[in-house]
C-alpha cells in the first residue's frame, strides 16, 4: 500500500472519529485552561462547566453515529457499529453523573476535571478496538488514568489502594501483552475480526492455544474485576469516593465487557469453558467474601466482582440470547448501581453500614430509592436488576441445552444459589434504614432537592425495565 493511499484512509477514518477527536482537543483544553485560570477564583467552577459540556457535546456526536454504516478506521485498528455506539453512551452518561455527583464545589484537585476526557478516550476507544495492538493501547490508557483517579484523595489508603492498582495493573498489563505476542505468532495477525485469526488459532495445540487465550484475556479479568484479578477492588473502591467507586465500577466494566465480547467471538469455541470457570470463582468469591463486610464501599466492591461474573454468563452463553442478555444488564446496572454509591456518599459519607441507621424513615425518597436499587442489585422482582439476571440465565440454559456441558449447569445453579446468598448482605441496608434507630447524637445528613431528583431519575428506568423490558431488548437486538 502506498504511502498516499494510507494518508487517504486516515482522512476518511477521521469522519467516523469526531467524538474521539473532541475529547482529545477537550483533554488539551482543560489543561491549558487548568494552567491559564491558575488564580482565578472560580477556576474550579470554570473548569467543571468545560468538562460537563464536554462530555455533553460528545454524547450528541456519538450519538450522530447511531445506525451509521459499520467502519473499519486506521487500517483496521478500529471499527465503529452500533454496539461500540451503544456502549459508549453507557460510558458518557456514567461521566455526565460522576461530574453532577461532584460538582464544581468538590474537593477533587483540578486535574481531576482534565484527566475525565483522556480516561473516555480510553474507553471509547476500548469498545472500537478489533486490533491486538489497539487492545493493548486502549486498556493502558484507561488503566493510567484509573491510578491517578485513585491517587488523587489525599488519604494514606488512597496511595495504598493506588498503589496496589498499579502493582496488579502492570502484572495483568504484562501478561496480557506477553499473551498478545503468543496468539500473534499461532495467528500471523493482530486482527481480530479477521477469519485467518480464528482459522490460524484453531490449527494449534490444545495446551499453547490455551495458555495464550488466558494470558491475552487477563487484562480484560482485571479491567472487570474478574477472579483471580480482583485482589485490587476493595481496596480501590473503599479508598476513592463513592462516585468514583461507582464511574469505576460502571464505565471501564461497560468497555471491557464488549472487548471481551469481540475477543471471545474470535477465539475457539473451547474458551467457553475457561469463562465459565472463571465466571463461577467470581460469583462465589464475590458473593462469599461480601458477606463479612462492615464498610458499604468494600462490601459493593466485592458485589462488583459477583456482578461481573453475572455479567460474563451472557458472554458464556456465545449465543445471540447470552450476548443480547449481558448487553441489558450492563445498561440497567449502570442506574441502580449508582443510585447505591450516590446514597452511600449522601447518607453514609463515612462508608459504615451502621451509618444508615433509621434514615430510611427520615429520607423516605432516599431509603425508597435506595431499597429498590438494592433490591435490583440482589436480582429480585419488580425491578430491571431482575429481568438482567433472567436473560442472563436463560441465555446460559439455552447454550446449556445445546453443548449438554456439565460446567454450564454447574453455573446457572450456582449462580441462581448466589443470587440468594446475595439477599444476607445486600438486605443489610434495608434492614438498617427500616429497623435500626437513628443516632441521635450525630444527627440526620440532609439531601438537597437537586440531590433527590438525581436519584428520582436514577429510580424511573430501574424500575421502568422491569416492567417494559422488551423496549430495551428490541433496541439491543437491533444493533
Amino acid at each position: 500500500m502506498t504511502i498516499n493511499a494510507l494518508l487517504d484512509g486516515i482522512f476518511r477514518s477521521l469522519a467516523y472519529f469526531l467524538p474521539e477527536l473532541a475529547l482529545t482537543a477537550g483533554f488539551v483544553l482543560l489543561i491549558l485552561a487548568e494552567i491559564f485560570l491558575k488564580n482565578h477564583p472560580k477556576r474550579q467552577q470554570m473548569l467543571w462547566s468545560l468538562a460537563l459540556t464536554l462530555v455533553l457535546v460528545t454524547l450528541f456526536l456519538v450519538s450522530k453515529q447511531w445506525q451509521a454504516n459499520p467502519h473499519f478506521m486506521f487500517s483496521r485498528l478500529l471499527y465503529v457499529d452500533n454496539k461500540a455506539v451503544f456502549f459508549k453512551v453507557i460510558m458518557l452518561v456514567s461521566a455526565f453523573l460522576l461530574l453532577l455527583s461532584v460538582g464544581w464545589r468538590s474537593a477533587h484537585p483540578p486535574e481531576f476535571m482534565s484527566i475525565l476526557p483522556a480516561f473516555l478516550l480510553g474507553l471509547c476507544l476500548m469498545t472500537m478496538a478489533v486490533n491486538l495492538l489497539s487492545i493493548y493501547l486502549s486498556i493502558e490508557v484507561v488503566s493510567v488514568c484509573s491510578y491517578i483517579f485513585t491517587a488523587f484523595s489525599p488519604t494514606r489508603k488512597a496511595s495504598e489502594g493506588a498503589l496496589k492498582y498499579l502493582l496488579f495493573g502492570a502484572l495483568s498489563s504484562g501478561l496480557m501483552l506477553y499473551g498478545m505476542s503468543l496468539c500473534y505468532g499461532m495467528a500471523a495477525t493482530l486482527d481480530i475480526t479477521s477469519d485467518v485469526f480464528a482459522q490460524n488459532l484453531g490449527q494449534n495445540g490444545t495446551f499453547p492455544l490455551f495458555v495464550a487465550g488466558l494470558l491475552t484475556l487477563s487484562g480484560l479479568f482485571f479491567k472487570l474485576s474478574l477472579v483471580p484479578f480482583h485482589v485490587w477492588t476493595p481496596d480501590v473502591y473503599e479508598a476513592v469516593p463513592a462516585p468514583v467507586a461507582a464511574f469505576f465500577s460502571v464505565a471501564p466494566k461497560a468497555a471491557a465487557l464488549l472487548m471481551l465480547m469481540r475477543l471471545a467471538m474470535a477465539l475457539p469455541p473451547s474458551f467457553q469453558l475457561l469463562l465459565a470457570a472463571v465466571a463461577l470463582a467470581s460469583i462465589l468469591v464475590g458473593n462469599l467474601s461480601a458477606l463479612w463486610q462492615t464498610n458499604a464501599q468494600r462490601m459493593l466492591a466485592y458485589s462488583t466482582v459477583a456482578q461481573a461474573g453475572f455479567m460474563l454468563v451472557g458472554v458464556v452463553a456465545l449465543n445471540e440470547t447470552g450476548l443480547r442478555a449481558a448487553s441489558f444488564y450492563v445498561a440497567t446496572f449502570l442506574f441502580f448501581n449508582w443510585t447505591v454509591f450516590l446514597l452511600i456518599e449522601w447518607l453514609a459519607p463515612d462508608g459504615r453500614l451502621a451509618s444508615f441507621a433509621g434514615l430510611g424513615w427520615q429520607h423516605k425518597i432516599a431509603g425508597i430509592a435506595l431499597t429498590v436499587a438494592v433490591l435490583a442489585l440482589v436480582g429480585l422482582p419488580p425491578t430491571s436488576g431482575f429481568m438482567g439476571k433472567l436473560l442472563v440465565f436463560s441465555g446460559l440454559w439455552e447454550a446449556y441445552q445445546t453443548s449438554q456441558n456439565t460446567l454450564l449447569l454447574v453455573l446457572l445453579l450456582v449462580g441462581l444459589l448466589n443470587a440468594v446468598i446475595s439477599l444476607f448482605y445486600y438486605l443489610k441496608i434495608p434492614f438498617m434504614l427500616y429497623f435500626r434507630e437513628a443516632d441521635k447524637k450525630t444527627g440526620a445528613p440532609q439531601l438537597t432537592v437537586y440531590q433527590q431528583i438525581i436519584v428520582v431519575v436514577l429510580m424511573i428506568p430501574t424500575l421502568l425495565f422491569f416492567f417494559k423490558s422488551d423496549w430495551l431488548v428490541a433496541f439491543i437486538d437491533a444493533l
